[in-house]
């Protein structure tokens, strides 16, 4: 899996060691060792993209099901993703191509462009990068969407938004609308189950809705973020930045490494639902 593709955003140092700024992790890999997304080598004192052009899944997919319900509505969009995440979530939903060791198929951002254009008359509007974290795939989907940006189709990021701020700023004006998951409205949940940190989720969505539209999604788990004050403060912050900003409210599911919390009752749903739309016009549910 090792792709001769030299990585952006990093500094070289001494000892052959590179400081990687791509997300807030900022890591410092020595020689022969991956950054925290497993997704970025030390080679000889140079960091290089593991998964530059490798694809673990593609399909086309509803518009809907990224979510985004307020973004071309009834289209479908060609949905790619690889291998590979920067937060260790214990209740990934996707674990076996974030954190396993999924199949892999080589492909060009040529390949995936070309696709995108063959399914236009099977209602494709574009590409979106997800399924696995696509900041950790950085240079293949900032190539494909330049790429499929002049050829007139929409990029879609469905992320978790924990991208350092040169990032974002460099891949925004190619991109023409997100997902960000807000995992929770608390330091700790980030610092303790995500292996994040809340306030630069806060800050990629505050700079990404001001680029590109914008929706936003909350996994509702029993007991770690399901309190209704909790989603009144993950509301009203979001009503700072636009009431407009819908967000989806989804049914957790045992996943992964967090098997005894049991499915979120249909119930707390309605009540975080009826919460929110205090303070935003689209709020949505999600898995029920």
């Amino acid at each position: 899996m090792e792709a001769a593709k030299p990585a952006m955003f990093y500094n070289r140092m001494e000892d052959l060691k590179v400081h990687c700024y791509l997300c807030p992790h900022n890591c410092t890999i020595n020689p022969g060792r991956f950054g925290v997304c497993r997704a970025r080598k030390n080679i000889d004192g140079d960091l290089h993209s593991l998964n530059y052009g490798k694809i673990s899944s593609i399909a086309l997919d509803p518009i809907e099901k990224k979510p985004l319900y307020r973004f071309k509505g009834g289209s479908k969009i060609l949905s790619i993703g690889t291998f590979g995440c920067n937060l260790k979530c214990s209740f990934c939903q996707n674990w076996v191509i974030a954190h396993d060791e999924p199949k892999l198929y080589d492909v060009t951002s040529e390949d995936i462009v070309n696709k995108a254009k063959e399914l236009v008359p099977k209602g494709n509007i574009g590409i979106a990068y997800t399924y696995n974290e696509p900041s950790v795939w950085y240079e293949f989907v900032y190539d494909t969407a330049v790429l499929a940006r002049k050829e007139g189709l929409s990029n879609v990021l469905v992320t978790n938004g924990f991208i350092g701020k040169e990032a974002l700023l460099t891949l925004l004006p190619y991109i023409d609308a997100m997902n960000i998951d807000v995992k929770a409205y608390t330091a700790s949940f980030y610092k303790d189950i995500c292996g994040g940190v809340l306030k630069n989720v806060k800050e990629t969505v505050e700079i990404a809705a001001k680029k590109c539209h914008v929706e936003v999604t909350t996994l509702i788990i029993p007991t770690l973020n399901d309190g209704l004050e909790e989603i009144s403060q993950l509301a009203k912050w979001l009503s700072t930045i636009s009431k407009d900003i819908p967000l989806h409210l989804s049914r957790y599911f045992p996943n992964y490494k967090v098997q005894d919390i049991p499915p979120t009752p249909k119930e707390t749903l309605y009540k975080a639902r009826e919460e929110a739309q205090k303070y935003l016009d689209y709020v949505y549910l999600g898995n029920v």
